[in-house]
């Protein structure tokens, strides 16, 4: 198989960003999944450009791809976790989040990143679904221009409880939008267990003409919590099979945002676990 692994960055909070990026390549993945904040590269902290010139040379030297996450908890407002988002009521608020996700762009042409990733958030209390599809459709228009000027995908990620939660979601949203180019979909292959009909092997076949970054975890059916490889209900010989039949090229990247406590070590097993199916076709 041809899959490129990566590690998320959310899941090694604990760790600096370079010594992060060390124990990665170190362990032998191909990549790491950057997501920008306070503790790794803020976005919005002085300096952007020169901060991501340094990032992007130490990954170069570690011979490391990356994806641009965006799933920061609070690196825009202290005490709203994903807020402002891309449906906020206060117009100003989803300037912001266009503006993040705008740099987001930027920051990922700049590191030679294959994709930059964003989601809807929730709809705020007391707004009506088309409104808050107006919203997202009004809000992710600068961020499309920018991702079609610098070649940039922008892979969209379908979040459990959120405006955009599953694949008829997406579809929804890329036929909005006029299907632009620059317009592909982030597919957690968790979320596929939680809350769509189909298998997540299935999922992914049904997703490949519009993949351009891939999370991986486990999930159990009904339950959004991301969970170390073996703790849920995935059967992950057939996704792996099924990602690896798309011809996809970007990185699949382990999403295990809750568990930087023990980050290094569950970096080492994800890891071999995955080798094990994509080697023997079982996990480890």
């Amino acid at each position: 198989m041809t899959l490129r692994l990566g590690y998320g960055t959310n899941g090694l909070t604990d760790l600096r960003l370079d010594d992060a990026l060390g124990l990665l390549a170190d362990l032998g993945y191909d990549g790491v999944g950057l997501t920008l904040d306070h503790m790794h590269l803020d976005p919005l902290a002085p300096d952007l450009a020169a901060r991501t010139r340094r990032v992007a040379r130490r990954l170069d030297e570690l011979g490391l791809g990356v994806t641009v996450e965006t799933g920061a908890r609070y690196v825009l407002d202290p005490r709203r976790k994903h807020g402002p988002s891309l449906l906020d009521p206060d117009p100003e608020g989803r300037k912001a989040r266009t503006a993040l996700l705008v740099t987001a762009v930027r920051v990922a042409a700049d590191l030679g990143a294959h994709a930059a990733h964003c989601f809807s958030g929730i709809v705020p209390e007391g707004t009506t679904t088309d409104i808050a599809w107006d919203r997202l459709e009004e809000a992710l228009t600068p961020v499309l221009a920018a991702a079609d000027t610098a070649g940039i995908p922008l892979a969209f990620e379908p979040e459990p409880g959120q405006l955009v939660s599953d694949l008829d979601g997406f579809h929804q949203l890329r036929h909005r939008l006029g299907d632009p180019e620059s317009l592909g979909l982030t597919l957690d292959i968790g979320h596929c267990q939680c809350l769509e009909t189909a298998a997540p092997a299935d999922c992914v076949r049904a997703a490949a003409p519009w993949l351009r970054h891939v999370q991986i975890e486990d999930m159990r059916r009904g339950v959004h919590e991301h969970l170390p490889f073996g703790d849920g209900e995935i059967d992950f010989p057939p996704v792996l099979d099924a990602l690896d039949a798309t011809g996809y090229q970007g990185l699949t990247v382990v999403e295990l945002p809750r568990h930087s406590h023990a980050g290094p070590e569950l970096a080492r097993t994800s890891l071999d676990f995955l080798r094990a199916v994509l080697t023997n076709g079982v996990p480890a």
